[in-house]
């Protein structure tokens, strides 16, 4: 029984690119101690890339009308077909390391009732990842040298116990405001959303969005909005910012003050689901001072 089940549904691998980044966050995760990986779906190469790897492979899911997976089969896949005691689901272009599965363990020995996610890094990869040698160790030094600390609205991992997150809305995989909703839940619900941003780099490998309509990110789309209504509307729409904790050399804390989670604090109170009047004016505004400071890395 490992300790942690990384789980995901990755995307066709018919695009070259995406198959290179796909392979290469999978060729991390199996790489990792005391890890199982599941891989959700049966779009093309998905099958295929499962047996390469050695992991287990689920290939039926529900899906929306338009055929992509629902998050809540994919959640209830990863909570049926693992027997560890913590779940982590990635996303399928994530480069994780070992200090990823220290932090659940730190985590998990300190707290019972807890989600644990943290903001990426960005690196352009157009070849296959060298995973020779002391891997982990060049990755961070090219992270360090050429890569971009991304916006706390970009949630793209989450560790929780097996026993949260049952139920789940039944949200369009890969489309907007699923992950935001995952914050809320933890913040509203068991009350113990930690940023592990300061002890955990996870690498995000830059990608386009040619598997996307117009090859543009979802936003604003008719998807990206029924996702939104189930979340509950745009106050139910968290990000990193919105954690009540974070993780500091392996030990569970309050966040630290800091003048970017006051005018998240602010711009929150102020936003409606209606998106108009002058208060949601002022929230946008308020969000738009953050941007700057919420992509400054913390030590």
């Amino acid at each position: 029984m490992a300790f942690l089940t990384i789980f995901t549904a990755p995307k066709p691998f018919t695009n070259p690119h995406i198959s290179i980044i796909q392979r290469n966050a999978l060729a991390a995760w199996t790489r990792l101690a005391d890890v199982d990986v599941i891989a959700v779906g049966d779009e093309p190469g998905i099958p295929e890339a499962a047996q390469e790897f050695g992991i287990q492979n689920v290939p039926q899911v529900r899906r929306d009308e338009l055929g992509i997976p629902l998050v809540s089969a994919v959640m209830e896949i990863g909570h049926t077909c693992s027997n560890g005691p913590l779940l982590c689901y990635a996303n399928a272009d994530m480069i994780l390391m070992s200090d990823t599965v220290k932090a659940a363990r730190a985590v998990s020995e300190q707290v019972q009732d807890f989600l644990l996610v943290g903001q990426r890094w960005n690196l352009d990869f157009t070849e296959p990842f060298d995973f020779s040698g002391d891997w982990e160790s060049r990755l961070r030094l090219d992270v360090a040298q050429r890569g971009e600390f991304y916006s706390p609205w970009g949630i793209d991992y989450f560790i929780f116990p097996r026993h949260l997150y049952t139920e789940v809305p039944d949200f369009t995989i890969g489309r907007p405001a699923w992950d935001n909703w995952m914050v809320c839940h933890a913040r509203t619900s068991f009350g113990m959303a930690i940023d592990a941003s300061r002890d955990v780099v996870v690498v995000h490998q830059n990608h386009d969005y040619s598997h996307l309509p117009g090859n543009r990110p979802p936003y604003g789309s008719e998807v990206a909005k029924s996702n939104l209504a189930k979340a509950g509307g745009r106050k139910h729409v968290y990000n990193i910012l919105d954690t009540n904790r974070e993780l500091v050399r392996g030990r569970i804390r309050r966040p630290q003050v800091r003048f970017v989670r006051l005018l998240r604090r602010m711009e929150r109170m102020l936003i409606n689901n209606e998106g108009r009047g002058w208060g949601w004016e002022m929230s946008l505004k308020l969000q738009q001072m953050q941007r700057p400071l919420a992509i400054k890395p913390r030590r």
